[in-house]
């Protein structure tokens, strides 16, 4: 199965930033995602001193979202603002050109799916990950999507490391062939 670039974005507003489901970005959204991802990381637990570091983390993400996608300045993101934002910012570019606020959520993002801490995204967070975004009835097409994203040497360690994570994400953004293996990054979509 491929996925087009706009499915891929698109995907990624719905079920990614647009938090409160209001059908745009807003800077509620990026609230939302420092509160999650506290709450996440920290397995429950959510110090004040955390919860403000990922508030930093997910303004300075939403500054810069703005900057780049919010072209009437209404303090909205639309999904067809966003897509501009990221054809102008990530295709055919490598992970290292992304803008830097943009790899910090992605490297946020990893350790979020690291549910034990060790490093690698196993299959079992991968389950994890894909099932708290969509509804799916059997488990086979979430294994065959992480089966698919894995290397020779991916398959050594058990899973996913960040840096083949942010490969993988940088190739999920930037390329828009339908058939590579980071199309799979979130899943069966």
């Amino acid at each position: 199965m491929a996925y087009s670039w706009d499915n891929r974005v698109d995907f990624i507003v719905r079920y990614m930033y647009d938090i409160d489901n209001n059908g745009f970005l807003d800077e509620n959204d990026f609230l939302c995602m420092a509160v999650r991802a506290c709450v996440v990381e920290g397995k429950g637990d959510c110090s004040a001193s955390r919860l403000d570091e990922y508030k930093k983390l997910m303004n300075n993400l939403w500054e810069e979202m703005c900057q780049i996608a919010d072209d009437d300045k209404d303090g909205k993101i639309s999904t067809s603002e966003f897509k501009e934002g990221v054809r102008k910012t990530c295709v055919g570019k490598k992970y290292t050109e992304f803008p830097q606020a943009m790899k910090a959520f992605i490297e946020s993002n990893f350790r979020i799916l690291d549910i034990n801490g060790d490093g690698i995204v196993g299959i079992e967070e991968f389950r994890f990950n894909c099932i708290t975004r969509m509804a799916i009835d059997d488990v086979a097409p979430i294994d065959k999507a992480f089966n698919a994203l894995l290397t020779d040497e991916d398959r050594k360690v058990g899973g996913i490391n960040m840096d083949r994570y942010k490969e993988l994400y940088g190739q999920f953004l930037s390329n828009t062939a339908d058939n590579h293996p980071a199309v799979y990054l979130f899943g069966p979509l």
